[in-house]
């Protein structure tokens, strides 16, 4: 039985662990890790269960909406109208509760609104072949405008408890008061987790991005795949911007406003590459939990909220230059 030489196995085991590395997943955790270890020391409660639990509700409907964002940018297309359909949703579902709806047929229709965006997004850019960054400002802009037109520009509010525990309630698993937000998002990873990689769909949906052309010549419908994943992108920001206005306990016209960047960021952080398409949605859980601890130091070091959003955008610049330098042929 031969062996081989200690120095064959310990080049093997560097190869091994820089290219683990080397995979962003891995880093954003490494960030992540070090990040809450310098804020666990500043503040003493940082890893209490109640404040963890905290930052979870606040990153929850960013996360649902960065898996669909994910999902478009896998197919080497982008979606900017999924701040302005959280949006919009949540004006919807405020507007029909206001006009006597019960909570279900409300979210029902909010829900339908927003994959009808969606719908519209996957046609111009599916069907018609127009650039997915022109076609979602545009829709960006006129979902704005029908929420301003819907509510008259004057925020919605007094919504029933039922609806408010979506975004402010919690359930007790094991003695934890868990938040439902977190619930939601979990159950709605999961569910995303394995229609991306298990069904035949979802492979194509990875595929599409890196190698439509062979697609095509396999019989698959590109325009189908393309119109099903902004369907999927504008529904996950349609339970997002309900989830996020059941916590607020108001739907205000200027909501969502920027949250674009935090969104496009998360998927980018999490993996999602704008080059070749790629990425995962564990990652993007990781990516979205990475944005919130950012946001917790730079409250702790008292900078200004107004100067949160250019440090997000910073970063996605940042990490936008980094996925290109990487897939840049040598």
């Amino acid at each position: 039985m031969t062996t081989l030489p200690r120095k064959t196995i310990n080049l093997e085991v560097r190869e091994r662990l820089l290219l683990l590395l080397g995979q962003r997943e891995v880093l954003v955790l490494l960030l992540f890790l070090l990040l809450s270890t310098v804020l666990a020391l500043r503040t003493p409660t940082f890893l209490s269960p109640q404040n963890l639990f905290n930052m979870a509700r606040a990153f929850s409907w960013i996360a649902i909406v960065a898996v669909g964002e994910s999902a478009v940018i896998l197919t080497g297309g982008i979606d900017l109208s999924v701040g302005s359909v959280m949006a919009l949703a949540g004006i919807v579902a405020g507007v029909a509760m206001h006009a006597g709806w019960s909570v279900i047929p409300a979210i029902a229709l909010a829900l339908t609104t927003g994959v009808a965006v969606g719908y519209a997004n996957g046609v111009l850019v599916g069907r018609v072949g127009l650039p997915p960054f022109i076609v979602t400002l545009g829709t960006m802009s006129l979902a704005r405008g029908v929420i301003f037109g819907l509510s008259g520009g004057w925020p919605a509010r007094d919504f029933p408890p039922e609806f408010r525990v979506l975004g402010q309630g919690n359930v007790f698993v094991l003695g934890l008061a868990v938040p439902v937000p977190v619930i939601i998002m979990i159950v709605f990873v999961l569910i995303s987790a394995f229609l991306l990689n298990m069904t035949v769909m979802g492979r194509y949906v990875r595929l599409l991005g890196r190698s439509e052309p062979a697609l095509r010549v396999s019989g698959v419908s590109i325009e189908s795949l393309k119109q099903f994943v902004y369907v999927f992108a504008a529904f996950t920001a349609a339970v997002g911007g309900i989830l996020m206005t059941a916590r607020l306990g108001v739907a205000a016209p200027t909501a969502a406003v920027g949250y674009e960047i935090d969104i496009i960021a998360a998927a980018i952080l999490g993996g999602a590459s704008l080059v070749h398409g790629g990425g995962n949605v564990w990652g993007v859980l990781l990516g979205a939990a990475l944005l919130q601890v950012i946001r917790s130091g730079l409250v702790l070091l008292g900078v200004h909220p107004y100067w949160q959003t250019a440090f997000v955008g910073a970063i996605l610049l940042v990490a936008i230059f980094i996925d290109y330098m990487s897939q840049r042929p040598e």
